[in-house]
């Protein structure tokens, strides 16, 4: 029997082996792509990098000019995050089965966090750009959906998990709605919530990157400028502050974290 039960995870997981090779290889067929061309110009592609993609005397005297953008960048990033947190707060005490006042509003709230997170940060960046034009707005309001939807599920699970207990016990004790909402709920929630903020203000400025390209806006828009123009040495010096940004970003919420949890 033991025996048996073995031998069919085996044939599963060959059949399953087989089958992502097939769909590998289909996928290879239908969008022409030679593996073996892609491979051998790794080589290439690497010294190209190293000769052409770094930044030099010339690249270095605009940098103040980068830093500029990165920091108009690092602000909408920010204030896209800190805006939608509040907002997603709003809805997911409406959304949680904790905290919800009927079904109805827990089924819309947590609709429109669906709809709102499920949209790429791209394509609503392409949306908007039609309807509020190529500026800074844009970005931000694209940010903003995408931050809304995704704070907005993770306030939400993360008041259905810390919670249930707490309310529980100031609903025993007769307290309104409000009182538990404000001396249960968001004190017990508030730093796995400060924490989900953190990594959207992280996930914001990765994506802002793009979003700048898109909408013309940014450090994204100085690299897309660069790069077009030809200087990579001026774009490598684009990527080079976005890395480091980020990581120093990364650093100080591990801290805050590590604080506040």
């Amino acid at each position: 029997m033991r025996d048996n039960y073995f031998a069919k995870k085996r044939i599963h997981s060959v059949l399953l082996f087989f089958l992502l090779i097939s769909i590998t290889y289909g996928a290879m067929v239908v969008t022409e792509y030679d593996a073996v061309k892609g491979l051998t110009s790794i080589p290439e592609a690497v010294n190209w990098g190293v000769t052409h993609f770094y930044p030099d005397a010339q690249a270095i005297q605009k940098l103040p000019n980068i830093l500029d953008k990165l920091m108009e960048t690092l602000l909408i990033s920010v204030a896209s995050a800190a805006v939608a947190g509040v907002f997603a707060l709003l809805f997911a005490i409406f959304g949680s089965n904790t905290t919800r006042i009927n079904v109805f509003f827990s089924t819309v709230s947590r609709g429109i966090a669906t709809l709102f997170r499920n949209i790429d940060v791209s394509v609503w960046s392409m949306i908007l750009l039609f309807s509020l034009g190529q500026s800074a707005l844009t970005g931000y309001v694209a940010l903003f959906f995408v931050s809304f939807g995704f704070l907005t599920r993770a306030f939400t699970e993360t008041i259905d998990e810390v919670s249930a207990s707490s309310v529980e016990a100031l609903r025993a004790t007769g307290a309104g709605y409000v009182s538990i909402v404000m001396h249960s709920v968001i004190p017990s929630s508030l730093p796995q919530m400060v924490s989900w903020l953190l990594f959207m203000v992280e996930t914001n400025i990765r994506s802002a990157t793009l979003v700048g390209i898109l909408t013309g806006t940014g450090i994204g828009f100085s690299f897309d400028l660069y790069y077009k123009s030809l200087d990579y040495n001026s774009a490598s010096l684009v990527v080079l502050t976005i890395v480091l940004t980020i990581l120093l970003l990364e650093i100080t919420s591990n801290y805050v974290r590590r604080v506040i949890l």
